[in-house]
């Protein structure tokens, strides 16, 4: 075998020449379907192989098939912005290797994520006493809210805007739950008329909102919503699993309204709060209704200590990776102050994008943008529209995405990552107009 010190240090180094030259590299995978696969071997090797080889592959066969999520100019989707804090921490998380499932298998683990987490509900300006907890991914997160919601009125339905998440089709075709989806208003947001026939019409389990959806990152009108759900006695669970950590700056809390009454609440700091995937913030004030849903104890998971958390009666995993370790990292080094800097600096860059678009001849920008994602699209047909993502994309050096809005092909371009300029804005702006 290696010796691990000079492998660790070859891999310290192949990690800061990537995030330094990642810049450099194509943002999305230039390669064909089954390259990757053509160019590994069949079948595992007989004898050990050193792990420098393991490096050389990387650069040699795996690099080219990476889509470089971590390029300052990946503005498809929302980014999954790794910063080194959470890299680093991310490094002795697997040295510790440890299973969190019960308090007593490493309690350093369970105690570290709660105060983790609490940590991050003071940045949010959440209300004292909403428990929180840590799964992998919002559709994990959702899944558990929804549960939850089921175990209370377990005959009960789903509803939701017709711009929610992927997730909720999938939790409820999961759960066995009848899903119904909201009609919006002219700013996509869920309408209140609509919500309150259906509530009146059906049997509902729980209500989703949505704190920037994933197509235009309208904001549902929460405390509206809230007094409907009560009064229909259904969970209420808020999706800000994007929008969520914009919520660190005191000027965007206008879209935190009325989240207090929320039965549930996920936000990923995976997304926009620097720390590496996988890391989403479950949140909820009726931890209890979790714990009934959840918490089952077999014989060899039974423990004596009283008065701690076994985070596994939360959610429906029962191994748990340690990702507090990096969401404290990235907390600790950047602080308050600097998690704000990065989120209001998105934000001015996303503006200042709309307003080259704006003031265009020729473009439009198609929705408002209160956070870091803007939706545009080139006046035409949908096929030209299509063409230009796919030139803009194919050159390598930018990524965007698009989404369908009233019935039109439209662009979206999203900023999220730490180490994003104004050049890399304007040079996405540059190709699109050359597109």
């Amino acid at each position: 075998m290696s010796d691990f010190r000079d492998d660790a240090a070859a891999a310290s180094e192949w990690v800061a020449q990537y995030l330094e030259g990642v810049r450099e590299l194509p943002v999305l995978a230039q390669v064909e379907p089954g390259q990757i696969r053509a160019a590994l071997p069949d079948s595992p090797p007989d004898r050990p192989e050193p792990f420098s080889a393991v490096l050389d592959d990387l650069d040699r066969i795996l690099l080219p098939g990476i889509t470089h999520w971590n390029h300052p100019r990946f503005f498809a989707y929302f980014a999954i912005s790794g910063s080194e804090p959470g890299i680093l921490a991310e490094y002795l998380t697997a040295a510790l290797n440890v299973n969190a499932m019960l308090w007593r298998t490493s309690p350093a683990a369970t105690e570290l994520e709660e105060v983790a987490v609490d940590w991050v509900r003071q940045l949010l300006d959440l209300p004292e006493g909403f428990h929180g907890h840590i799964e992998d991914t919002a559709s994990t997160s959702t899944l558990a809210a929804l549960t939850a919601a089921r175990h209370l009125r377990p005959d009960g339905s789903i509803l939701c805007s017709e711009h929610a998440h992927s997730s909720m089709d999938k939790s409820a075709r999961l759960l066995g739950m009848p899903l119904r989806k909201i009609a919006t208003d002219g700013g996509r947001r869920m309408r209140m008329d609509s919500l309150a026939e259906a509530l009146r019409d059906g049997k509902p389990a729980a209500v989703v909102a949505t704190v920037g959806t994933t197509s235009t990152s309208a904001v549902d009108p929460l405390a509206e919503i809230a007094a409907l759900a009560a009064e229909a006695g259904a969970w209420l669970h808020v999706d800000a699993a994007y929008a969520g950590s914009a919520m660190v700056c005191e000027e965007n809390r206008w879209a935190f309204t009325g989240v207090e009454r929320a039965d549930s609440l996920v936000v990923n700091p995976h997304k926009w709060l620097l720390t590496p995937i996988d890391c989403s913030l479950l949140y909820t004030r009726r931890s209890e209704v979790l714990r009934e849903a959840f918490s089952i104890a077999p014989v060899y998971l039974r423990a004596s200590e009283e008065g701690v958390t076994n985070l596994t009666d939360y959610g429906p995993a029962l191994g748990r990776r340690f990702r507090a370790l990096k969401l404290w990292a990235v907390i600790r080094c950047y602080g308050r102050d600097g998690l704000q800097s990065v989120i209001r600096e998105h934000q001015r860059l996303a503006r200042l994008f709309a307003s080259w678009v704006e003031e265009t001849p020729g473009w439009e920008v198609v929705a408002p943008v209160p956070f870091s994602l803007v939706c545009f699209r080139r006046e035409g047909s949908d096929e030209e529209n299509e063409a230009i993502l796919e030139r803009v994309n194919g050159t390598g050096e930018v990524f965007l995405s698009n989404t369908v809005l009233d019935g039109r092909y439209v662009l979206r371009l999203a900023v999220g990552n730490h180490g994003t300029t104004e050049d890399d804005v304007r040079r996405a702006w540059e190709l699109l107009q050359e597109a």
